[in-house]
């Protein structure tokens, strides 16, 4: 040591071997991602404040975290304390949701909150995130939730729990707010509790104070409140889910500590962490572009925690694996065509092969046309009549030559022609 000095607190260094577990999840992650057709972004350490005052909301608890000084131009600065703000800052900067949408990126790195440091709480942490922006498209939220399952489970970890809401959107959650700020009004509450009250209800559903939770046992739920259009899009998500899959549990009173929330949220515990059992999360963020001066831009991500996924590995006594890109594009035509698709991407992805899907409601033409920038040898083209067949068509990209190929044993066809 030289001089005493030491990593600051709240800090630590990363030294074999958890380094070598750490690469391996963040690998793991990545090529969860990659394997979607989710392309790498990397955005400034640091951002200009007002960014995240609006972006994450001011009267957050991340707000209250955040790293933030005056540079020697005397620019507000905030070390990012998280990575969506930043990510549709750059999208909306360099235009890039005027081409293909959605625009699906990844990143990893380091952020930064002042908290006070406990296990699994840190100051300076590693997140890998996904971002899928342009789509209303609850396909693409189930393929985030989907996608983040993987990687945990490519990790060899099996105490993961998924929790899953709907927050609603601007036309049906003030209805919601008001209710509960009206049930919150008649309990006994402490004077700070109060102010959130006024300020930001749903703060106080993410209270963790024991106290605090027997109080809200009563209070409505946001579940009970959604529009029709949420509603619909809520089960359309579950019913995505359930196919794939992937278990969740519905878990109405789940909040997240940032403001820019509608719709679609989601959060990964691990039961063997104790107090700090979050290992990821994200959801649906359809008004964050407006909010930092955008056109309407509605997206879904989610990040995942680096550091609180090796300390859940450790837990439970587990090593890794890894590797992918997008072999194989599925092009839906109709609405049965899309979900069997969802459900044959997953099952693709989940073999170790690179896959991708046409989202939203484009034609075939433009449909081919994402096939052909995907970069994928294959595209996997369905339609109703081709369903009716229990058959696809199969297209070679690279040769134009197209096949029949059947939906039963399609992973072990595609495997053999990938070889």
């Amino acid at each position: 040591m030289t001089d005493g000095f030491q990593a600051p607190k709240g800090t630590y260094d990363l030294l074999p071997p958890d380094s070598r577990l750490a690469l391996a999840v963040r690998a793991a992650m990545i090529d969860a991602a990659r394997s979607a057709g989710y392309e790498y972004i990397e955005t400034p350490v640091f951002e200009d404040t007002e960014l995240f005052a609006r972006g994450v909301g001011e009267s957050t608890d991340v707000t209250k975290e955040m790293y933030t000084f005056d540079d020697r131009g005397g620019r507000s600065i905030t070390l990012r304390p998280e990575g969506t703000a930043a990510v549709v800052r750059s999208v909306l900067e360099h235009g890039l949701a005027r081409g293909q949408l959605p625009v699906k990126l990844y990143y990893s790195g380091p952020f930064f909150r002042y908290e006070r440091p406990q296990a699994g709480r840190y100051r300076h942490f590693w997140q890998v995130g996904a971002e899928a922006l342009g789509t209303e498209d609850p396909a693409v939220d189930a393929e985030l939730i989907v996608l983040a399952t993987d990687a945990y489970r490519a990790l060899g970890l099996t105490q993961v729990r998924l929790l899953l809401n709907s927050l609603g959107c601007r036309e049906c959650r003030p209805a919601y707010r008001a209710a509960l700020q009206d049930y919150l009004r008649g309990v006994d509450l402490d004077r700070q509790t109060r102010q959130r009250v006024e300020a930001n209800p749903l703060r106080v559903l993410d209270d963790k104070r024991p106290e605090i939770q027997a109080l809200l046992a009563d209070a409505p739920l946001v579940t009970d409140h959604l529009c029709a259009a949420c509603k619909a899009f809520h089960e359309e998500v579950r019913r995505l889910l359930t196919d794939a899959g992937v278990e969740f549990v519905d878990e109405p009173r789940l909040v997240r500590g940032l403001d820019y929330y509608t719709r679609t949220l989601f959060e990964f515990v691990h039961t063997g962490l104790g107090a700090q059992s979050a290992i990821g999360g994200g959801g649906r963020y359809d008004g964050l572009s407006e909010m930092i001066g955008g056109p309407p831009l509605p997206s879904v991500g989610w990040a995942l925690g680096v550091d609180r996924t090796v300390l859940a590995m450790r837990a439970e006594s587990v090593e890794p694996p890894s590797a992918a890109r997008v072999e194989v594009f599925a092009v839906p035509l109709g609405e049965d065509a899309r979900r069997t698709a969802f459900r044959l991407v997953t099952e693709l992805r989940r073999a170790g092969l690179g896959a991708d899907l046409a989202y939203g409601q484009r034609g075939l033409k433009g449909a081919m046309k994402a096939a052909d920038r995907s970069g994928a040898r294959y595209a996997l083209i369905l339609g109703d009549r081709d369903l009716a067949a229990g058959v696809a068509q199969l297209k070679d990209l690279t040769t134009g030559d197209q096949e029949p190929v059947a939906l039963d044993g399609l992973v072990a066809t595609m495997k053999e022609k990938l070889q």
